[in-house]
């Protein structure tokens, strides 16, 4: 019997420590059986070796959560919460048209914790950050194309190279450095998802999940086998980026003027990062404002009238190429910025960086997070790329708390951890709702 209907029954009774327990033993037995291959056997040269005290550590910690879970569930408080979880409210939140967000207190309170973090991080924490806010970026422009418009991209890798080498390959050839590749590769970008929109017009689900895919890993090729002009898995450098036209190394390249030199203060390994920082929070503020923005327009609207049925939305008249064009393109675009900025935080690239785990990763972000949920997809970017770094221990298990989570999310929350919400309206005096 699932949870929630324990907490059901529990309703009329007591605790029912009895099934507490079965589903508590039913657990331990999974878990063993999932987890007692991977963590209970070490390879030691030629040999295996069974760590069955880490087996039995997993174990236990799994049974006790599930049991402390099964009480909770059957307590007023865990029934609240379980509403919340149930698959078939995971769409759509409509709020009463008096409501108060309480994202009016909590965003300006995170901005300003966000403005003091330099001063008080080190080059370690500020280099974690800075890519979690690339995630950031790249989980808000798949949002647009997977989450709103509902058309599912596993190419998507494909626009963040683009914007990566777009920098890396301006500097070798033509000399342009951050400021000027950084509006151009968006473009760049923007171009491609709008070449791809043409062909995947008339395709749906799967097919279009094949052909991304095939776009991906075709971009992957060229860049890894143009040995002549991308370097090949040599990679190629990147430059940093400049403030005013001074540079922030200890010393200027092309005759320049480094920016300590010009200030007259020491000089600061962690100013590039800080920099960096603070220009791709600025851009990610903007971003999340324009798709706030963009949803509660007519073309917002036309991206949830596609994803949710493409046959009502050509048939009530909307444009389904100029639909599936935009949201392709914006999207598109803001994974353009997102690999400028990585090219510049890395100060090198080369193919590796933009394999099909990195798209599956992106997705797992917005699947994550909420289709359609921008809060969501920010805190899922956070917990998915900085939690590993955190925790460099557990690297290893870095793939298979993927897949745990995303079967965990399909079961109870579908659309996501946290659902869409939108704000009700109240009909005008005199009009007829």
């Amino acid at each position: 019997m699932s949870i929630a209907k324990i907490a059901s029954a529990s309703e009329t009774k007591g605790f029912d420590i009895k099934r507490s327990l079965l589903e508590t033993l039913v657990a331990g037995l999974l878990a063993l059986i999932v987890f007692g291959p991977i963590v209970g056997v070490v390879l030691d040269g030629y040999t295996f070796n069974a760590e069955p005290r880490r087996v039995a550590w997993l174990v236990g910690g799994v049974m006790l959560g599930r049991f402390l879970l099964s009480l909770y569930v059957q307590t007023a408080a865990g029934r609240r919460m379980l509403e919340g979880f149930d698959s078939g409210g995971s769409g759509v939140h409509v709020r009463a048209p008096n409501h108060v967000s309480r994202l009016r207190y909590i965003i300006p309170a995170l901005i300003v914790i966000a403005i003091v973090f330099p001063i008080f991080a080190n080059k370690y924490l500020l280099t974690v950050v800075i890519l979690g806010l690339i995630y950031v970026l790249l989980g808000l422009g798949l949002n647009i194309v997977v989450g709103l418009a509902g058309l599912l991209d596993l190419g998507y890798v494909a626009f963040y190279a683009i914007g990566a080498y777009g920098l890396a390959l301006g500097y070798q050839y033509l000399g342009l450095g951050f400021w000027s590749v950084l509006p151009l590769a968006a473009i760049a970008a923007a171009l491609a998802g709008c070449i791809l929109g043409f062909p995947v017009l008339r395709m749906h689900g799967d097919y279009l999940a094949i052909v991304t895919l095939g776009f991906g890993e075709i971009i992957r090729l060229v860049l890894n086998n143009w040995l002549s002009f991308t370097g090949g898995p040599n990679g190629m450098p990147a430059p940093s980026p400049t403030f005013l036209g001074l540079e922030f190394g200890r010393r200027a390249k092309d005759g320049g003027v480094p920016i300590h030199e010009f200030f007259g203060f020491a000089y600061n390994p962690n100013l590039k990062f800080v920099f960096i920082y603070a220009v791709l929070f600025m851009v990610v503020l903007a971003v999340l404002y324009i798709k706030h923005r963009l949803t509660r327009m007519p073309v917002g609207r036309a991206w949830e009238a596609l994803r949710e049925d493409e046959i009502a939305c050509r048939s009530m008249g909307l444009n389904h190429v100029l639909v599936k064009l935009s949201a392709f393109t914006l999207g598109a675009s803001t994974a353009g910025l997102a690999g400028v900025f990585f090219a510049t935080y890395q100060g090198f690239v080369n193919p590796s960086s933009f394999t099909f785990f990195e798209s599956a990763l992106i997705l797992a972000i917005v699947v994550l997070g909420g289709m359609g949920s921008t809060v969501g997809v920010v805190i899922a970017a956070f917990v998915l790329t900085v939690a590993p770094e955190l925790l460099r221990s557990f690297s290893e298990y870095r793939v298979l708390l993927f897949g745990v989570l995303m079967v965990l999310m399909m079961i109870w929350r579908p659309r996501g951890l946290i659902r869409i919400s939108r704000t009700g309206v109240t009909p005008r005096k005199g009009v007829a709702p």
